[in-house]
């Protein structure tokens, strides 16, 4: 068992520092695809830079290491006693280590655990067979992208589509709707696992099963491969784009699984998961513990190290660039305009959902007045001088923050904030009247940014745990784009309205 403790500690941290092999390459045809220049290929530039960093640095591809989910087959009469316990102590160590961020948290009070492990976490599905070896596939798939699935009990009736039967033709409605109504938040371009058939729970078990397939491999059901392609041939028309900017890539892979239902009901269940899509596999000896094979590894790697910093140089130069130093003056805010990309030099603070709930009701623990709010979560690691570095610090998805944001930027003088995804009408409202700017960074490039961070000042309300804390960072060239204004425009709005207008074109059946 302390063999088989290691071959999952191996697991863990090559499923979040190294992308597989078959997402590489899905991530480099998207590149391939777009122009450049584009807001679509500076971002795949920071995306294939942040991968190479990730593999070079063994460290988080994304801050998000999301709530570890284990697929394991196992000879009869293996222990899976001994394999959870095993599993619980890698996990463990693996979050002490900084390969994974402390995200399990009690739903009742919030306390954070720690080190991964609580009621229901890590989750852990056990299946025996007659093989004679383990097989273990681990995912590691973010709140940001998890909060994107969507599940469909048809017959229903769907934005730009219209009624969605209980036949393929509403099934094909359904995904497509979900890549739509998924837009940047889910850190597109993204791939898709979608089960048709079964129960609430079951379906949405089979969707994600479905993530556990390779990219490239073909369906053997004759009418699921069609809708495979389908989809693959279409959703990248709604013209969403890579982190919901626009562009030609919006998804990088669609799987399709079903299974039986009752007579009463019809789900169409779409896991939805982000570019950086962590998902590995081992299959191990049952004797000695020792890992006999790396699954999910065929093929080329592809490496991205030099034409992803030309491609950001290249966006840069294309784009008007401002730089930005707090406190920031409301003059300064009122200058910018969608599509800008602004510079960060300087302090910023770190705040996500415990942090708005608490400014709501709380005086703030520092100044905020002309200052720049980070929706992060980074993965943090003191060293034996109690000093804090940052392991990894992309965005987070900014609209859980929609209920709160608009007031507290104006309660306390906030001037800019940075996230992913876009946020709504009150924030916008907020902006325009305030004067404030929303700055969309890239989804998953936590080591784009981790390096964009020089040092840590400070931390306030570390009770939160540290994904939730305010973590004062001083930043150097941290780069994002305004994708929402002081003057009342919003790219996310304007890409929304687009692609449903486009979605409409699908309406008509085609399959028969």
């Amino acid at each position: 068992m302390e063999t088989f403790q290691e071959s999952m500690y191996q697991l863990i941290v090559e499923t979040s520092t190294n992308l597989p092999k078959d997402v590489r390459r899905a991530v480099k045809k998207a590149k391939q695809s777009e122009s450049a220049g584009t807001r679509a290929a500076m971002s795949l530039g920071t995306i294939t830079n942040n991968i190479q960093m990730a593999d070079e640095n063994i460290s988080p591809i994304c801050q998000d290491t999301g709530l570890p989910t284990f697929k394991i087959k196992t000879p009869v009469g293996v222990n899976q006693i001994k394999i959870k316990e095993a599993i619980y102590n890698a996990i463990a160590q693996a979050t002490k280590d900084t390969k994974l961020r402390p995200n399990s948290v009690d739903s009742l009070t919030g306390k954070n655990s720690g080190d991964n492990l609580g009621g229901g976490t890590p989750v852990i599905k056990f299946d025996q067979w007659e093989n004679d070896y383990i097989d273990v596939r681990l995912i590691l798939k973010g709140g940001g992208c998890e909060n994107k699935n969507i599940q469909y009990s048809l017959p229903c009736e769907l934005d730009g589509l219209g009624r969605a039967g209980r036949d393929l033709d509403g099934i094909r409605k359904c995904i497509l709707h979900s890549v739509y109504q998924a837009q940047g938040q889910g850190c597109s371009a993204g791939f898709i696992g979608v089960g048709i058939g079964g129960d609430r729970s079951s379906g949405y078990d089979l969707a994600k099963e479905q993530l556990f397939r390779s990219v490239e491999d073909v369906n053997p059901h004759e009418d699921l491969r069609k809708l495979e392609e389908y989809i693959m041939d279409n959703a990248n028309k709604l013209g969403i784009g890579t982190m919901g900017f626009g562009g030609e890539t919006t998804l990088l892979g669609c799987k399709v699984g079903v299974m039986n239902r009752i007579p009463a009901s019809f789900f169409v269940s779409v896991a939805y998961n982000c570019w950086a899509f962590r998902r590995l596999g081992v299959k191990v000896n049952p004797e000695t513990g020792d890992i006999q094979e790396w699954l999910y590894q065929d093929g080329e790697k592809v490496e991205f190290a030099n034409e992803a910093e030309n491609e950001v140089a290249a966006s840069k130069e294309e784009s008007n660039v401002v730089t930005l130093t707090a406190p920031i003056t409301e003059e300064q805010i009122r200058e910018l305009k969608v599509g800008d990309v602004v510079r960060i030099d300087g302090r910023m603070y770190t705040g996500r959902d415990a942090i708005h709930k608490y400014l709501t009701d709380h005086d703030a623990p520092v100044d905020l007045n002309g200052q720049v709010i980070y929706h992060c979560g980074p993965v943090m690691a003191k060293d034996e001088e109690g000093n804090w570095t940052v392991k990894a610090a992309g965005p987070t998805t900014s609209i859980r923050e929609e209920p709160y944001q608009g007031d507290i930027m104006k309660k306390f003088g906030i001037r800019a904030v940075i996230g992913k995804g876009g946020m709504g009408p009150k924030t916008l409202a907020a902006l325009q009247e305030h004067g404030g700017v929303y700055l969309n960074a890239i989804g998953g490039a936590a080591q784009y940014y981790a390096d964009c961070i020089k040092k840590v000042d400070g931390v306030d309300l570390t009770e939160f745990g540290i994904p939730e804390a305010m973590w004062h960072l001083n930043v150097e060239g941290f780069t994002a784009v305004v994708t929402m204004d002081s003057h009342g425009n919003s790219l996310h709005a304007d890409v929304d309205k687009s692609s449903l207008e486009k979605l409409a074109q699908f309406k008509e059946p085609v399959f028969k």
